[in-house]
């Protein structure tokens, strides 16, 4: 469960560009920037939710379906 979430985690930090990948002819890093990466997970979660929360909310507005068939002669 804590590989899940941490997986997570980064998985926002990506999307919210905090993490940057930089090469020298030499080596290969990775940068994190901890304010953006903070932020970014901050806003993919409320974009996750707000998702959720739509989702949700929409199947409450359908209360009932009427089907009816009308034979053509």
């Amino acid at each position: 469960m804590i590989k899940f979430l941490l997986g997570v985690v980064v998985a926002l930090a990506l999307i919210g560009g905090a993490i940057q990948f930089e090469s020298t002819d030499e080596s290969w890093s990775l940068v994190v920037n901890k304010e953006a990466a903070m932020s970014s997970v901050k806003n993919g979660a409320v974009r996750i939710y707000d998702f959720g929360s739509n989702l949700i909310n929409d199947t409450d507005m359908i209360k009932s379906v009427d089907l009816t068939i009308e034979k053509q002669s």
